[in-house]
């Protein structure tokens, strides 16, 4: 016997493909929300690595700076200490040279002068002094020019000594100081003339 479908079979295939549609719809829909999730926690999860990495090199960074700080002050104490060294060791080559001067000095001065004060100032040498007259200051500077330790001796001030009883002449002379290499240098030139 033949069948008859007396049903609505155009309305149940729309409501099937209505079905369909929204299921592929939704599953699409879900699908998109799925990808963006993941989407979303991969690039997180990237974003979140560099970030440590990020954190890590900043760490790594400040210990450096405070490396470098220590060594920036390691090297300003040892370019202090060497100057330091120099200085002593100057010291150490300049200590017979005062000897020298001070004998020097003691030698080029004439009977009727006297010395009230010396000044050091590097190379120079500031001597103050009273003397029984002008002749006797020339005198003075002619054995200091002839001294191997001192040289250049120039006349500053000459005038009446209001402070010493017996008068004369106070006077102000400024004088090369000569070093040791210089003045052995000197010496052995000045030997070599004599003989």
């Amino acid at each position: 016997m033949p069948r008859i479908n007396l049903l609505p079979w155009r309305e149940q295939q729309r409501t099937l493909r209505r079905k369909e549609f929204w299921l592929a719809a939704g599953g699409a829909a879900l699908a998109a929300i799925m990808f963006a999730l993941v989407g979303k926690l991969i690039y997180s999860g990237r974003i979140d690595e560099q970030l440590a990495r990020n954190a890590l090199l900043k760490s790594e960074i400040s210990k450096l700076d405070t490396k470098i700080a220590d060594i920036l002050n390691l090297e300003d104490r040892k370019r202090r200490l060497v100057a330091r060294m120099e200085i002593i060791e100057k010291l150490q080559r300049s200590r017979p040279e005062i000897v020298h001067l001070f004998d020097s000095i003691a030698r080029a001065v004439p009977n009727g002068v006297y010395l009230t004060a010396l000044r050091q100032n590097g190379a120079k040498l500031e001597i103050d002094g009273i003397a029984q007259s002008n002749t006797r200051v020339s005198t003075f500077m002619r054995n200091i020019d002839a001294s191997v330790w001192m040289n250049n001796p120039v006349l500053q001030v000459v005038e009446a000594a209001k402070s010493s009883p017996t008068g004369g002449s106070s006077f102000v002379l400024f004088v090369n100081t000569v070093g040791e290499s210089a003045a052995s240098g000197t010496g052995k030139r000045d030997e070599g003339a004599a003989k």
